[in-house]
């Protein structure tokens, strides 16, 4: 599928990967974020100079299972975008 079709089934929910990615199990998620905030613990209130418990509030995105097991944000490159490989992970 191409990132349009890929960005639609994120929205419902499906994870995704490309079949061009060379990380085994790498795949991107849509976060729905916290419009009206969550609490945010010591590390989060610390970086934004926030008090610990304070609401944080926060945008919907993408994140990605890396190669190495961890999670991030992730910004799609324009190689990503124009891609026709997409498809759903199990």
């Amino acid at each position: 599928m191409n990132f349009e079709q890929a960005l639609e089934n994120l929205k419902q929910g499906c994870k995704l990967g490309r079949t061009g990615w060379n990380g085994k199990g790498m795949f991107v998620v849509f976060q729905k974020g916290y419009p009206q905030g969550i609490p945010c613990n010591k590390q989060t209130a610390e970086a934004w100079g926030m008090k610990e418990g304070e609401l944080f509030k926060c945008e919907p995105y993408l994140q990605i299972k890396t190669a190495q097991g961890s999670h991030a944000m992730w910004v799609p490159s324009i190689n990503d975008v124009l891609a026709e490989d997409w498809e759903v992970v199990e």
